[in-house]
């Protein structure tokens, strides 16, 4: 057992292979998500614009709309009853927005 834990890393490495060279490519721009924030008050915000709750799936529409690859990021103050939050994901996810974080802090 001891020699196939020292030999099996050298094997796998004993293919001599020649890759090809490149160019440096950059990787795509990625932009910015959209935040969505819920204040200790149960306020929501996106970006730093506050919102009425009723508009939220719709203002999030639109972004969507406008950008098909939208990500979205969804942070709330610890605070805050767990269904505003609840109804806040539930609007994203009406909306059509597939991606989406949960913000937290360590």
């Amino acid at each position: 057992l001891v020699v196939f834990i020292v030999t099996a890393p050298m094997l796998t490495n004993s293919i001599p292979i020649n890759l090809p060279k490149t160019e440096v490519v950059a990787p795509p721009d990625t932009k910015d998500p959209l935040v969505v924030s819920i204040d200790g008050s149960g306020k929501l915000f996106i970006g730093q614009d506050e919102i009425q709750p009723d508009l939220l799936e719709s203002n999030l529409q639109a972004a969507k709309a406008a950008d098909a690859e939208l990500r979205v990021q969804l942070q709330a103050d610890d605070q805050v009853d767990y269904g505003v939050v609840a109804r806040a994901m539930a609007a994203i996810e009406r909306a059509g927005i597939t991606k989406l974080a949960v913000i937290t802090a360590r």
